[in-house]
């Protein structure tokens, strides 16, 4: 039977596939608009299959502080390639995502593929998305803070995305300090907030080493251990948030700039989370 443009572009505009994707649904179809519908999908189902061990190495951060500034969510939609990563069908579901997450305050990655947006769950629109781009499409990486004020930063590549969560004040001075930390953040790159997120086999190797050097440079045995703590608190203003000299002025810490906005403020926890 004849498929008439109209039908084509109804489709189109349903399902968001391409016109000669559309029309090729319908005439399989018949002309049954619903039918067409059902193919396109499992046309995405086929490419989700065919693709699921695809690295998906490329993609976008998106971040959602909730209305109170309490909680913040940060989760990567990630795909297989950068052109894809910047077009607008992949944008905007990622947006939409980010939406729903912020909106359900859904607490882990396996509740957002149930989450509803654009008439579907995620789990569905990203099939379909799929069979429409043909590349692998996931959501990749989700993050939660909880805290007294929670700031975002995403880089301007959006690649890059962090949550910093403060405690001990909140309010819109707090949350300007909060972006610049997680600037640093994505800067820096630090392993922990303190050298209490530090694991004890990272502080064993550390001291371990400091040991050998400070024997193969000759010092006396008795201040070897001495040498060596010294080096592992070199390790931790390199490595802990707190410690790591502050990106905007080198010649104070994170912590001391913390401390000059509010004297009882401090960072509970960090998330970051990269693409690629």
């Amino acid at each position: 039977m004849a498929i008439t443009a109209k039908e084509v572009n109804e489709l189109r505009k349903t399902t968001g596939a391409g016109m000669m994707d559309c029309k090729k649904a319908l005439t399989e179809a018949e002309g049954d608009f619903d039918k067409a519908i059902e193919i396109l999908r499992k046309k995405g189902q086929k490419v989700s299959e065919k693709r699921a061990d695809r690295e998906t190495s490329e993609g976008a951060v998106f971040v959602r502080i909730a209305e109170d500034g309490k909680k913040g969510f940060a989760l990567s939609l990630t795909c297989e390639t950068d052109f894809v990563a910047k077009s607008d069908d992949f944008v905007k579901t990622g947006e939409a995502i980010a939406d729903a997450v912020a909106a359900n305050g859904v607490a882990d990655a396996e509740a957002i593929k149930g989450l509803s947006i654009e008439g579907g769950s995620v789990e569905s629109v990203l099939t379909d998305l799929m069979g429409k781009i043909g590349e692998k499409i996931e959501v990749k990486n989700f993050e939660l803070i909880e805290a007294d004020q929670v700031a975002p930063y995403i880089h301007s590549n959006g690649k890059v995305g962090v949550l910093v969560g403060l405690t001990g004040a909140s309010g819109e001075a707090i949350l300007e300090a909060g972006k610049d930390v997680a600037m640093q953040v994505a800067a820096m790159k630090p392993m922990a907030v303190d050298a209490s997120g530090i694991a004890e086999d990272i502080k064993e190797r550390e001291m371990k080493l400091g040991r050998e050097q400070a024997l193969a440079e000759g010092k006396p045995e008795k201040i070897v251990d001495k040498i060596a703590e010294g080096k592992l608190q070199r390790f931790y203003k390199d490595n802990t948030l707190l410690k790591q000299p502050f990106v905007k002025d080198s010649g104070k810490s994170v912590e001391q700039f913390l401390k000059e906005v509010d004297g009882a403020l401090t960072v509970k926890d960090f998330k970051l989370i990269l693409v690629g």
